[in-house]
């Protein structure tokens, strides 16, 4: 390593850096960024095959769920001071104001957080999943479009999950902390 990279001082954002710079107008609509570790990250482009998938899952997310969680489809999730990822999807304990005043959406009120990944697979296992499981999130799926299945991640302890399992797209999955939820994997691959 060079010894000028070592005198480099990085700057953190937090959350409120964060939003302010969108209230500023310096990230707008379209620029496709999330807080990760105090720092922001630029997410993939949303190919077809990415956009079909979300799109089924919300699908199937929406109709095993009714009004017993909120589904939230690429939105952001404060998981504390310097993280604020956007998930393909999560499913949120219902809130009578829906999450439009208030605290934003945290770890306490997460059922399930779900990432699709193609070209976000190593990115997604290897960052997003440690930093779930670090902020308590019970239940973390990856949809994995290269082998067609979803891996479920469940039971956080430090920066990992101790049980996984892989479903086909001819599974269902019920939530681990909504077992009466349960979600039908086949319109999410079709």
């Amino acid at each position: 390593m060079d010894d000028t990279a070592l005198l480099l001082t990085r700057h953190r954002l937090n959350v409120d850096d964060y939003h302010r710079m969108a209230e500023a107008g310096i990230l707008g609509d379209d620029d496709r960024v999330e807080l990760i570790d105090g720092e922001l990250i630029d997410m993939a482009p949303i190919g077809q095959d990415h956009a079909a998938t979300v799109n089924g899952l919300n699908h199937a997310l929406f109709m095993a769920c009714g009004d017993r969680a909120v589904v939230s489809i690429q939105n952001s999730l404060r998981l504390n001071r310097f993280n604020e990822p956007q998930p393909d999807a999560a499913l949120f304990r219902p809130r009578a104001d829906n999450y439009r005043t208030g605290a934003p959406p945290g770890p306490a009120d997460v059922l399930l957080v779900v990432e699709v990944a193609d070209s976000t697979l190593r990115y997604d296992r290897t960052v997003k999943l440690p930093l779930y499981a670090r902020a308590g999130i019970a239940e973390v799926w990856i949809v994995d479009l290269h082998r067609r299945v979803v891996d479920v991640h469940r039971a956080p302890a430090g920066d990992a999950y101790t049980t996984v399992e892989t479903y086909g797209p001819d599974g269902a999955i019920a939530l681990a902390l909504a077992p009466d939820i349960r979600v039908a994997l086949g319109r999410v691959f079709a």
